[in-house]
């Protein structure tokens, strides 16, 4: 089997993560935000500790940036277990499963990302294997084929996904840990940045950590983007030393406005408006309007915009709200004119 092909890593080897992964907690402890997640998760990793067993299975789901993967990397360091990582698309054929399935060890974590994009062949894999730790092989073919069960070490699957509705219900059934990933508050980010700012050893005030956390869409992984951006800006211009002032114009400059909304959002708010008065309008109808793709209108742009009021899903389609409508300077009962 070669490595490349599945993309998956030991995670656990010193000095081989990227220097982005230094961003990422090691410890539940040190993992901001989603509270009610972690006090459930401390409680079912010491009952396991304490029984000596690996971790049930766990499902987490929820919009890109807040912290799936990070989680599963916090899992691993708290139960002393090696992780391996891959991916649902990566995982072509169930011969590729079998082979890293059959070289885990006992309390090994397998992550897979995106695991709805599994394919039905390689899904059908999981099962025996999730509960009862092995494999069925099937040896040669036609009337003399036989098939072969192997036993698997005792693992622990965590699965991560943006769209729980696809992942099918016989193999979200078989995870006994089910938890769900909400947008974090600003308060929350700004934490989180305050900790960034400290392993990427650049200095801000509390102006700017509030304008950065404020204009970040409640979302780590944007977070932390968008301070090493203001970052660079600050290092350009301002010695490395990042005010208020600097953050706003740094911010300005990438074109994220005080909502947190970018170029992209902006065009798919206006193509709403303006080509359909606000809505209703089908998503597929929006995404050869705006040229943007289906799947980053259903998992990037529109979770943000219902979160803070911008639009409705309803089953006509799309429908802008009377804050979005403020937004653009429009009431309820006008529409943009061009």
């Amino acid at each position: 089997m070669k490595e490349e092909n599945f993309k998956f890593s030991d995670l656990q080897k010193n000095g081989d993560e990227p220097f982005e992964n230094k961003l990422r907690p090691s410890r539940l402890s040190d993992y901001i935000g989603q509270d009610k997640v972690k006090d459930s998760l401390s409680v079912f990793i010491q009952a396991a500790k304490l029984r000596k067993e690996p971790l049930e299975h766990v499902l987490i789901y929820g919009p890109p940036g807040l912290g799936k993967t990070t989680l599963a990397y916090v899992l691993a360091q708290e139960t002393g277990a090696n992780i391996r990582i891959t991916s649902g698309p990566a995982i072509e054929r169930a011969g590729d499963l079998v082979s890293i399935l059959t070289n885990l060890d006992d309390s090994d974590i397998l992550f897979i990302d995106e695991i709805h994009r599994l394919n039905k062949v390689v899904e059908e894999i999981l099962y025996p294997a999730m509960e009862d730790y092995a494999v069925d092989v099937v040896i040669g073919r036609g009337p003399s084929a036989k098939t072969l069960r192997v036993d698997l070490p005792k693992f622990t699957l965590i699965g991560a996904t943006t769209r729980v509705s696809l992942v099918s219900s016989p193999l979200r059934d078989r995870f006994g840990i089910v938890h769900s990933l909400d947008f974090y508050t600003e308060e929350e980010i700004e934490k989180i940045l305050k900790r960034s700012s400290k392993i990427l050893k650049v200095e801000l005030d509390e102006l700017s950590f509030k304008e950065i956390a404020r204009r970040s869409r409640r979302t780590p992984r944007i977070a932390n983007r968008l301070l090493k951006r203001v970052r660079d800006f600050a290092t350009v211009y301002n010695k490395g030393i990042v005010d208020n002032q600097l953050a706003i114009n740094s911010l300005e400059r990438l074109g994220i406005d005080e909502k947190g909304l970018d170029e992209t959002d902006r065009r798919y708010l206006k193509t709403l408006l303006e080509k359909f008065s606000g809505g209703p309008a089908g998503v597929e109808t929006l995404a050869a309007a705006t040229a943007i793709d289906r799947e980053t209108i259903e998992e990037v742009i529109e979770p943000y915009l219902m979160q803070i009021g911008f639009i409705k899903r309803t089953p006509k389609g799309r429908v802008m709200t009377d804050l979005s409508r403020e937004y653009f300077g429009v009431n309820h009962q006008e529409r943009l004119i061009k």
